[in-house]
């Protein structure tokens, strides 16, 4: 839903389809308190408002453009075409959805929810569930937005958005329930292009075996069950690459890291959980891993971070033992199981580094901590105040792309920076036994009892009760708040 465009610019002006347009100008002040006011230009072209100067990074791409047509380069500007630019009914659709008494209401209010495109589940208390993606979705005369574009031509111009009734649908599918994670919600023969964005599913996966052993058991589903699926541990990395590990570990030095690690690793049920000392070395290895074979030979703009593409590319490169990808003479490997052992060595060393010499003591959720920063304050760089708008760090499990998505970025550390901001079940059969979590608290008031209290619970993945019924509520309440005008 949005795309780059690479401009030639000349003064006030800019080149489309041979000719030279008016760049649209216009002036913006921004009124700041207790200082002088900002008086900035915004500049646009028939694409949107140019970007070049919000970064260096977009002021690289202009600039790598014009080098391979040998102009200018200050000639080159980048602008930017977003829907979100553009003003819609997205907010009336949220009281549309407040309304809704059914599947039509829903799919109604669905239609103006036009920014930003995401995943809308539906279920109702008569056994209904379905899904629908909304959203402006752009149809391109050609490309598929996933690079900056030449914009002085109309050859890659949006001509349209894909009609709502074609945006996927489903109401009551077969298989009796629906996975949404971020994973595809279409496969390749679907007739418009939606995103090449999407999720690889290792979470999606997860979440559809673990329901559908709960349904071949002939058990009826409790909220239980489903908040114990939110908190599902399982790395399905892991699982690809261990097998790997304790080949490499059985043919090495006993008294190497690759050995060690793999009779750690032996035997392991690959689930993260924070006490797992197997998941923390493998967590290791892994930063390792990615570091020696992929660090070292891509440009240090673009890191390898981990997390689902970078599971989908090492196991694919992991099939080709002799891929020129293991192979780096300066660390002494030339394939995979070198390269893989360099790795389990460096590994074992840090962890015993970090973590101390004894395994039995380790836990990944030393490692993989969660800090709650202050939106407003927490980055202060004034220590007092960051000490009192933030908490934690919180010691967690789970990690990127598995289902208790606490990701981390193994080009930095092991400190989660994503997370599940709360976790919800409702029970439409009886909505008081519905259970709700939140990352922090009730309160935004950092003196206020509420303000983290639910987020040594959200790390445990610890679920409360949420009454819904009048009854239910008075009955669980042991405090009240009055708003008074």
């Amino acid at each position: 839903v949005a795309d780059l465009y690479v401009e030639k610019v000349t003064g006030d002006t800019y080149e489309y389809d041979g000719k030279q347009v008016p760049l649209t100008i216009r002036h913006e002040t921004i009124t700041v308190a207790g200082g002088p006011n900002v008086r900035i230009t915004v500049r646009s072209t028939r694409h949107g408002p140019i970007v070049t100067d919000l970064s260096d990074g977009y002021a690289a791409i202009a600039k790598d453009q014009a080098g391979k047509l040998g102009v200018p380069a200050q000639q080159f500007q980048l602008s930017l075409e977003w829907t979100a630019l553009t003003p819609g009914p997205t907010a009336s659709a949220i009281f549309a959805f407040d309304t809704a008494q059914d599947w039509a209401d829903f799919r109604a209010a669905a239609a103006s929810f036009q920014v930003p495109s995401q995943n809308l589940l539906y279920a109702d208390a008569d056994g209904n569930i379905g899904y629908q993606a909304p959203g402006l979705i752009p149809v391109r005369a050609s490309g598929d937005g996933t690079v900056p574009v030449p914009g002085w031509t109309s050859q890659y111009g949006w001509v349209g958005t894909i009609p709502y009734d074609q945006l996927p649908s489903v109401l009551n599918p077969p298989s009796g329930y629906i996975v949404t994670a971020n994973n595809a919600a279409v496969g390749p023969a679907f007739p418009a292009m939606i995103t090449q964005d999407w999720d690889y599913g290792y979470r999606a996966n997860q979440i559809e075996l673990r329901l559908q052993k709960l349904l071949a058991s002939g058990t009826k589903l409790t909220s239980k069950d489903m908040s114990a699926i939110q908190a599902d541990t399982y790395d399905a990395n892991a699982a690809a690459l261990v097998p790997i590990l304790l080949a490499v570990g059985a043919k090495s030095d006993p008294t190497s890291g690759a050995a060690r690690g793999a009779a750690l690793l032996r035997g392991w049920d690959y689930h993260d959980d924070g006490d797992s000392a197997e998941a923390a070395y493998f967590a290791v290895f892994w930063k390792n891993l990615l570091a020696d074979a992929f660090g070292r030979k891509l440009p240090a703009s673009a890191p390898p971070t981990g997390g689902d593409r970078w599971f989908a590319v090492v196991d694919a490169l992991a099939q080709h033992p002799d891929s020129a990808w293991w192979a780096d003479s300066k660390l002494g490997a030339s394939d995979r199981d070198e390269m893989f052992a360099y790795a389990a060595d460096r590994a074992w060393s840090e962890a015993t580094s970090t973590l101390g010499g004894d395994p039995k003591n380790w836990r990944w959720d030393s490692l993989h901590t969660l800090e709650l920063t202050n939106a407003s304050f927490g980055s202060s760089g004034v220590a007092p105040i960051e000490w009192l708008f933030n908490r934690g760090p919180f010691p967690v499990g789970g990690g990127s792309s598995i289902v208790d998505a606490t990701g981390w970025d193994a080009s930095v550390g092991y400190q989660v920076d994503r997370v599940p901001s709360m976790r919800m079940v409702v029970d439409l059969a009886d909505f008081d036994r519905s259970t709700w979590i939140n990352l922090t608290g009730a309160s935004g008031h950092a003196f206020d009892p509420h303000y983290a209290d639910q987020a040594p619970l959200w790390a445990t993945g610890t679920t409360r009760p949420w009454p819904f019924s009048p009854r239910a509520v008075k009955a669980a309440a042991d405090q009240s708040l009055t708003l008074t005008p």
